[in-house]
């Protein structure tokens, strides 16, 4: 399928625009535009990277019931973290979602909206620019523009080592069980930037 990623792209942000709340949908268009900047770094289609981003949490405000029957549905394992806050895996079902719902074929965008609240080693560079982007979108509280014109200067694999490793450290404070996904994931990275060292 030829996919027309600017159709796309309208048809979900009606979408995410009708169904979240005022500060989701802010959130997910911040991510959206972060996530395009991203993917031009990195040499993929900027519409590609906006459709990833306004589409990442498009399913984070719906019934936990609803969310674990869409979730269910990609045939993957629903872990500890998942069973005790199915809030977790709004990710999954957005991927499903896209596919049902709006017929996205594209695997990239598929991939890095399922993978964006855990992490995951099947993690692509594409699937990288939105967590990065989703972690680090200018509203955030922590994020300053020296921040940002400091993660902007690195390779994107040195962005999501520093992006993952932050994350991992906030995680650690509130005592949040991390994902098993999240530290393969930390330590697939830090191996390939020791061996390009």
């Amino acid at each position: 399928m030829n996919m027309n990623y600017i159709e796309k792209i309208n048809e979900i942000n009606d979408y995410a625009k009708a169904k979240l709340s005022t500060s989701r949908y802010k959130h997910s268009v911040q991510v959206a535009t972060m996530c395009e900047e991203l993917c031009v770094k990195a040499g993929y289609k900027k519409f590609k990277g906006y459709l990833a981003g306004i589409s990442h949490d498009i399913c984070k405000e719906i019934s936990e019931k609803k969310m674990l029957k869409l979730a269910q549905k990609d045939d993957l394992p629903i872990c500890k973290q998942e069973k005790d806050k199915t809030s977790l895996l709004h990710g999954r079902a957005a991927a499903i979602l896209l596919k049902e719902k709006f017929n996205i074929d594209d695997e990239d965008v598929i991939n890095a909206v399922r993978y964006h609240v855990s992490g995951n080693i099947k993690m692509n560079e594409f699937a990288m620019c939105l967590y990065i982007a989703d972690k680090s979108e200018p509203t955030r509280p922590h994020i300053t523009k020296e921040y940002l014109d400091n993660l902007f200067s690195m390779p994107i694999i040195n962005m999501m080592d520093f992006v993952l490793t932050e994350n991992i450290e906030y995680l650690k404070k509130k005592n949040y069980t991390i994902y098993e996904q999240t530290f393969l994931l930390q330590n697939e990275i830090k191996e390939r930037l020791s061996i390009n060292e």
